[in-house]
């Protein structure tokens, strides 16, 4: 009896773990903001974000980048995608692109050089980072002299993060600061490459006052009417030879068929033969990549106990049964005579 209880008590015990377990995960999948674009575009499971990731060798170009996106229309309206939304200007689609780099940044107390991303299109409607101050920016406006700078570059310049409106000069010309936004905390955005002061500019500013080895990132969120299309569709046409190229559907990189995947891929993960440097939201969703896989790891594993334990009860309890199916039937038989 008291060996019966131990093992029930052992396979309660795995059941909740499992459940921790469980809870951890799904908490840590929607933490990444970076990768819940599609969710935030559309409420239905009808489009997908992809990402693209260029070596310093792909010589990515704003033009390049602006032929694909007139291809995009031309795809959707190939395939018969319109737009489901009540206003005939809806979009279906929108991108962005950035790249890493440095530039120096002055203001009335001092210079400094900092870390900097270079963003065109909708890049903070893909990375809505915490505001701390002020607002964001679009890398679409006509006016490329805005800028956003992270609560460390904020107080070196300016002593303050309340600096809204502030004008700092890059290149000798005038910027803007719209905003400040809370820097990435912790060792794992540090180890990510977030371990400095960031400043967040055009690319335009970037290309001609800093320093940088161009476009190094381009996100897109368009329609997925069947599973694979929209990253299909990106491979096929972004115009990037295979080896200067890494793309990755955000859509689904957490879902439970590729943790499970993602478990077998642990011991090659940091092998990479192509040059690229991926950015530091990158490097975090990929470290998330291989938390979920260890945590998929052990909730296999303490699901597993207590279905072998039940399994073998069971197994026990029929080998034991003092009765046999046709001794069920026919005492069902007699008790409908009477």
């Amino acid at each position: 009896m008291k060996k019966k209880c131990i093992l029930m008590l052992s396979v309660v015990a795995s059941l909740l773990v499992f459940v921790i377990l469980t809870a951890v995960s799904a908490g840590l999948t929607g933490k990444l903001q970076s990768q819940q674009m599609a969710k935030r575009w559309s409420e239905k499971s009808d489009v997908a974000q992809v990402s693209c990731f260029f070596s310093v060798n792909a010589r990515v170009s704003e033009e390049a980048l602006e032929e694909f996106a007139h291809a995009v229309d031309t795809k959707l309206k190939e395939a018969s995608i319109v737009s489901e939304a009540a206003s005939a200007n809806a979009r279906m689609w929108t991108d962005a692109y950035s790249a890493n780099g440095q530039i120096t940044v002055q203001s009335d107390r001092g210079s400094v050089t900092v870390d900097a991303l270079g963003i065109g299109g909708d890049f903070f409607l893909f990375h809505p980072l915490q505001l701390l101050s002020g607002s964001y920016f679009s890398g679409n406006d006509l006016m490329q002299d805005y800028c956003l700078l992270d609560q460390d570059a904020a107080w070196k310049l300016f002593g303050s993060n309340d600096i809204a409106g502030q004008v700092v000069y890059i290149g000798g010309k005038a910027h803007i600061v719209t905003g400040v936004i809370k820097h990435g905390e912790g060792k794992l955005y540090e180890a990510a490459g977030l371990d400095s002061s960031q400043i967040y500019v055009s690319y335009e500013t970037l290309n001609k006052y800093g320093y940088n080895h161009g476009i190094n990132h381009y996100e897109i969120v368009m329609p997925n009417p069947v599973g694979g299309f929209a990253k299909g569709y990106v491979e096929e046409a972004i115009g990037v030879n295979e080896a200067e190229r890494d793309l990755v559907e955000n859509s689904n990189r957490y879902s439970l068929l590729n943790r499970i995947k993602h478990i077998g891929k642990l011991a090659t993960r940091s092998m990479n033969g192509k040059a690229i440097i991926y950015p530091y939201w990158e490097n975090v969703a990929r470290a998330y990549e291989d938390i979920l896989a260890i945590l998929m790891l052990f909730q296999l594993l303490f699901i597993a106990y207590p279905v072998i334990i039940i399994a073998g009860a069971l197994r026990y309890w029929w080998k034991h049964r003092t009765w046999t199916v046709k001794s069920v039937l026919l005492r069902l038989r007699g008790g409908r005579k009477r």
